[in-house]
């Protein structure tokens, strides 16, 4: 089996080709990554590197195309992002990342990475600038949040793996990103020059250097660097990742695109990855630095041939890390199928190419299973209101749209008219935008039912006066928020939180949007609230008003997200969503703020989110993993299936996504969930585990969650399965994934706060 072999000598870290000559093993510093089903695409992108010559290697490795004596290669198309092609026509806007993670839904982030993927293809494009598992969260104001799956490493870890798998399935390559531990927007390119404007990923095949001053270092110790921020890596090297983007910040002081311990031995030992890394904007410095320490895809202008000739004649940089480099920029190339000669040209933006499809189906569908419902006193669903009253920027269109620019540098707090889709590499290219208004509308005409509107949040008109005497019962009125909420049936209020590329979040809540909310439920005595948000948007300003009886939250969802969210209010949904994130009661009770120094310090550990609130019992509003449905459900039956005696450390191969054995299922809980309700619906039961004290883990973390269907009055089962990698933590004297002996306590329930059932197994260790 082929290896990639690693080589450490004097102050140079060099990487070395597989060689079919078992000797190469005695040249190792690190143990060999053995490739799998990544073997063949290797013997392919040698087999092209052995006929190229010195400048045909710098070409490739720089962006473009190249005609060598044993073929041609055509230079990768690198494009954002994870919500579809970005700048192009005739394409979809699918929901942001973190509304994908709302639906809790394996099959559903599957398919809409199946959908995203195949529109690069048939576009022309060779890789997606994706799947974006960080920023993770680690503060809820950071900016850029709404484009990754959450801060708990497992849920982040399956959607990051799974989006993974389906751009592979579609014919092109992943290109993950950020890696890693970029969390905020402030001073990501230079201290102290602004917080940039620079759209980072957005597929250019030159890479811009950094002309200013550094930028902030993210700085986190080993454990915490493992089991929080690279967990999710491992997940998506093991489902096919083909290239990563390292970011354009630093990491324990030294920039992430010239850090050896992150790409050389982190990703492509430990982890085992085969691709090849490239820069985000800004992010490569030193021609030097940046190619012995693990950078293979970069700029022209700082990898010029002259450049790069010295450092090869000079032997500061070797032939065996050039040919490496080559390699790695080919061999996801040839992994995904993209040399079979079926892909079609790529075109102008504008060009009539069609690759929609029905994917309006899938946005619209995903966009509802995504959607929490958070609170219902009976509210919801609506059934045919009489006179219904809607409220905010948020329900109706901008004034000239949907493509409008976005300014990636100070965008929000809030956006005037409906969001669903992100800012700077985030921005999705819509074909046409569904509000709420438009989808309200259509169902007031079905229905019957009186509508009426102020879609502003900000709204100054008279408050009381009517425009005739109200002997008359007339229909004319003076609009204002009171006027309007007087006699409504229901008044549904809508709110959204925005930020994005370039700048980090300046509040969780809104003085504007709240006092609209009091204002409409002060005198509508069923006011509906739905919210749409970049990150946590925290809702104490009023949720517990006598008049607000139902809220509806999630993230931006694309297209169809009128449709998608009437879908649920309606009911032709049953809500299904779960949150990714808790909903605190204050900003004081986060414990990460934004970073303002040059050195930012990850003293927080593992302990984010849901992980802080337990370990010091701080009562969130919403919990991790809430979110109600229009029916019920109970939960029996815990059965557990205990490990067998295993391993202190994983004693497998070194295999693409780490060791062999830490992905083997060596245990599994399960339980019976019934619907007790009048209503078909889907119930998230989750499992939690805390492990024994001498792993020194949280209190508890999410480590399993099936979605699943429940017809009315029925029950199914739900199995977790628990791999090793479940049972471990990071050992960092042994610099292993270890597995502690002990008890480890199990949690099943509807959230982290929300257990129904528990119980123990114990783990023996050999």
């Amino acid at each position: 089996m082929k290896v990639l072999s690693f080589i450490v000598a004097a102050a140079l870290v060099a990487v070395t080709g597989a060689s079919s000559n078992s000797s190469t093993l005695g040249l190792l510093k690190y143990d060999g990554v053995a490739l799998g089903d990544w073997e063949p695409a290797y013997q392919k992108a040698s087999a092209f590197v052995a006929g190229l010559t010195t400048a045909q290697k710098l070409a490739l490795i720089t962006g473009s195309s190249v005609d060598s004596t044993n073929g041609s290669f055509t230079a990768l198309n690198i494009l954002d992002g994870d919500m579809g092609l970005q700048n192009y026509f005739y394409v979809s806007a699918f929901s942001l990342s973190s509304a994908l993670a709302m639906t809790w839904d394996r099959d559903a982030i599957y398919d809409q990475a199946k959908a995203v993927g195949s529109e690069f293809y048939n576009k022309g494009m060779q890789v997606v600038a994706g799947p974006t598992s960080q920023p993770m969260g680690r503060t809820p104001w950071g900016g850029r949040n709404v484009e990754g799956f959450g801060p708990d490493p497992y849920l982040n870890g399956q959607a990051t793996g799974l989006t993974t798998k389906g751009y592979v399935a579609a014919g092109v390559i992943p290109g993950a990103k950020h890696f890693i531990l970029y969390e905020q927007e402030t001073n990501r390119t230079s201290m102290g020059g602004g917080r940039g404007s620079f759209p980072g990923s957005m597929g250019r095949r030159a890479v811009s250097s950094d002309t200013g001053s550094a930028p902030y270092s993210s700085n986190a110790d080993d454990k915490t660097l493992h089991e929080t921020y690279l967990w999710p890596f491992y997940d998506a090297a093991k489902n096919g990742m083909g290239a990563v983007m390292c970011a354009m910040t630093k990491v324990n002081d030294t920039r992430s695109c010239e850090n050896s311990d992150l790409l050389l031995k982190h990703l492509k030992t430990e982890l085992g990855f085969p691709g090849f890394v490239w820069p985000d904007t800004m992010a490569q410095n030193s021609a030097l630095e940046s190619a012995i320490n693990g950078e293979d895809y970069g700029s022209s202008r700082i990898w010029s041939t002259s450049t790069m000739e010295t450092m090869l004649s000079n032997g500061s940089l070797t032939e065996t890390r050039l040919n490496d480099m080559v390699t790695r920029n080919l061999m996801g190339y040839y992994y995904v199928g993209l040399d079979n000669g079926l892909q079609p040209e790529s075109e102008a933006e504008d060009a009539y190419v069609n690759v929609r499809g029905n994917h309006s189906k899938i946005i619209r569908q995903n966009g509802a299973k995504s959607m929490a419902l958070l609170k219902n006193n009976n509210a919801l669903p609506l059934n045919k209101p009489r006179v219904m009253s809607v409220f905010g920027a948020h329900a109706g269109p901008v004034m000239g749209g949907p493509n409008q620019g976005m300014n990636i540098d100070g965008a929000g707090p809030t956006y005037q008219g409906h969001l669903a889709s992100g800012t700077g590499s985030a921005q999705a290219s819509y074909p046409y935008l569904v509000t709420p208004y438009v989808s309200l509308t259509n169902k007031a005409v079905e229905d019957g039912t009186m509508m009426r509107w102020i879609m502003n949040d900000t709204y100054t008109g008279a408050s009381s006066s009517k425009l005739i005497p109200e002997s008359t019962d007339s229909t004319a009125v003076t609009p204002s928020y009171a006027n309007y909420a007087t006699n409504a049936d229901v008044c549904l209020v809508f709110l959204n939180a925005l930020s994005g590329e370039g700048a980090d979040r300046t509040e969780l809540y809104n003085d504007d949007q709240d006092t609209m909310v009091n204002t409409v439920a002060d005198n509508c005595n069923n006011t509906v609230v739905v919210i749409n948000t970049v990150g946590p948007r925290l809702v104490d300003q009023w949720i517990e008003h006598d008049n607000v009886t139902a809220v509806l939250y999630g993230s931006l969802l694309g297209q169809e997200s009128g449709n998608s969210i009437i879908d649920v209010l309606y009911g032709d949904v049953n809500p299904s969503g779960r949150l990714i994130h808790t909903i605190a009661k204050n900003e004081t009770d986060y414990n990460v703020g934004i970073c303002y120094t040059a050195q930012c310090n990850f003293t927080e550990g593992v302990y984010l989110d849901y992980r802080y609130f337990d370990a010091h019992n701080v009562t969130p509003r919403y919990p991790f993993g809430h979110g109600l449905s229009y029916t019920t459900f109970s939960y029996s039956g815990l059965t557990i299936k205990k490990p067998s005696t295993l391993s202190k450390a994983p004693a497998g191969n070194r295999t693409v996504g780490g060791y062999a054995d830490l992905w083997d299922n060596v245990g599994s809980v399960s339980v019976e969930v019934s619907n007790t309700g009048s209503l078909d619906g889907a119930e998230v039961p989750q499992l939690y585990l805390g492990f024994p004290a001498s792993a020194n883990q949280p209190v508890r973390q999410l480590r399993g969650f099936e979605r699943i269907e429940i017809a009315a009055g029925k029950q199914e089962k739900a199995t977790f399965e628990l791999r090793r990698r479940d049972l471990s933590y990071w050992d960092v004297t042994a610099q292993q994934w270890l597995v502690a002996e002990g008890t480890y306590e199990v949690y099943v329930g509807a959230s982290s706060r929300d257990l129904r059932l528990n119980g123990t197994f114990t783990v023996e260790t050999s």
